[in-house]
């Protein structure tokens, strides 16, 4: 992704204000209606990124398209126009909501399974990964793929843990292979 490490910055930053504000859940809102918008609009994304556009207006745009959100957000808006990082705005809204997640002891734990999983099972995987990790909130995310075959993928933060047939499989090859 373009900018990250600007956008970590500017990210920190929209945190720090909105901590001090007292209005941290309603900016991680708004980052979450941008980050939808943008990721699921091929033109705002194009919109943004292209540098024949004038940053005026780029921010009168965002300003209508976004008008319902927070002063705070319109400020980054602003921020943006001053120092022509339109581009990036994808990038902070990221990178916002991975902070928040950390400074609310938010995790998010997405499991891969051949077919969808049923309420019991899904009790069992919360149960388990709350043993595993320290975290406040669990959000648990069930993604369905027939191409594991069996098993499931655990996925908790940046850490995996693949216990499908697949890659059982997979493994049982190299091994007669070689």
């Amino acid at each position: 992704m373009v900018g990250t490490r600007a956008a970590a910055r500017y990210a920190k930053a929209m945190l720090e204000i909105s901590c001090e504000k007292g209005n941290s859940e309603a900016i991680n809102s708004d980052m979450i209606l941008i980050s939808n918008s943008i990721s699921q609009s091929e033109e705002l994304k194009v919109f943004l990124n292209n540098p024949i556009v004038n940053d005026e207006i780029k921010f009168n745009a965002l300003n209508e398209v976004f008008a319902s959100v927070s002063e705070v957000t319109k400020e980054l808006f602003k921020l943006l126009k001053t120092n022509s990082r339109f581009e990036i705005l994808e990038a902070i809204t990221v990178e916002f909501q991975k902070q928040y997640d950390v400074l609310k002891g938010i995790i998010k734990v997405v499991v891969t399974t051949a077919v969808p999983m049923d309420e019991v099972l899904e009790k069992k995987v919360l149960s388990k990964v709350q043993s595993l990790t320290p975290a406040k909130e669990i959000i648990l995310t069930n993604e369905v793929d027939s191409a594991i075959l069996g098993g499931f993928i655990l996925r908790i933060g940046d850490k995996q843990y693949n216990a499908s047939v697949a890659n059982q499989l997979q493994v049982l090859k190299r091994e007669l292979i070689n």
